[in-house]
């Protein structure tokens, strides 16, 4: 049986996984209530229809990483390693992201890619207990 701490430090970590995804949907709804059809016009389209999607992937991750699916865990590595490639990039190439934004999102998947394996034992744990074989 884990310790009640170790089970703090494990919903603390869910946590931050949880509110960096919310962030994440809440700065791209926020722009699309901004600036409608137009969101990102500055940018090339494809860049647009990425950012777009994350309206959507950063909400389902949060929902998968609430039912304790470690596809949710997959999930986010794949969109926030996504997202700092294409944002790094653009920094890079482009212009328009702000310096902040990308280091913020950077450590964040840091923090990700630190705390993956051992939320991934805790997900697959949580499925054991409830009786089912573990599936991602």
């Amino acid at each position: 049986m884990a310790r009640p701490t170790a089970d703090r430090v494990r919903m603390v970590v869910l946590v931050v996984w949880i509110a960096g995804f919310l962030i994440g949907t809440a700065s791209h709804v926020l722009d699309l209530i901004a600036g409608g059809a137009d969101t990102y016009g500055e940018f090339p389209p494809a860049l647009r229809v990425f950012w777009f999607s994350l309206t959507v992937l950063d909400p389902l991750t949060v929902l998968l990483l609430l039912l304790r699916k470690r596809a949710g865990i997959i999930l986010g590595l794949v969109v926030i390693l996504a997202d700092i490639a294409v944002n790094w990039t653009v920094f890079f190439t482009i212009g328009g992201n702000p310096l902040f934004g990308v280091v913020n999102q950077t450590l964040f998947a840091v923090f990700l890619l630190a705390t993956a394996p051992a939320l991934w034992r805790w997900f697959r744990a949580a499925e054991e207990r409830r009786g089912r074989r573990p599936q991602a």
